[in-house]
């Protein structure tokens, strides 16, 4: 019987995100865990840059859009290694992402999150370095930080 059960993948579409998502994977095979793979729309930075409800709706449908794409590359990857996954989108305008990561790894009864050191700036970015020690700080089950390559 696996000790991880039930492993959160933060994912936010960057290189170190998606050495996040590998080392998951893997972990899930050996240990036969089930992945929950989620990605988490902030939109209070765009909800600060645009002036007009038309351009903030057409700025949300492109994040959700790029969030749907995220997860749906990702449990790609999992079904192709026979690692059974779900996958979650949240949207936050108010709060941190880490906080919202915490959230689903409590609401999912996760056992462990492997998340990326930092992933990229913009309106979609989840896992930068702050995040990651925030999560990693607050956490009440274990965390696995996957660090990115110097190139990534």
């Amino acid at each position: 019987m696996s000790v991880y059960k039930h492993i959160l993948v933060p994912l936010d579409g960057s290189p170190t995100a998606d050495r996040g998502l590998r080392e998951a994977i893997r972990l899930a095979s050996d240990l036969k865990s089930e992945l929950r793979l989620l990605h988490v729309i902030n939109d209070f930075p765009m909800v600060m840059e645009i002036s007009t409800i038309s351009s903030f709706e057409a700025g949300l449908l492109r994040m959700r859009a790029h969030g749907e794409s995220v997860l749906s590359k990702a449990l790609a990857l999992a079904d192709a290694a026979g690692v059974q996954a779900r996958t979650v989108l949240r949207e936050v305008t108010q709060g941190r992402v880490a906080d919202i990561v915490i959230e689903e790894a409590d609401k999912a009864a996760c056992d462990l999150i492997v998340m990326g050191t930092h992933g990229r700036q913009g309106l979609s970015r989840l896992a930068l370095g702050s995040d990651a020690d925030r999560v990693a700080r607050s956490s009440p089950v274990p965390v696995l930080l996957v660090r990115g390559t110097s190139t990534s």
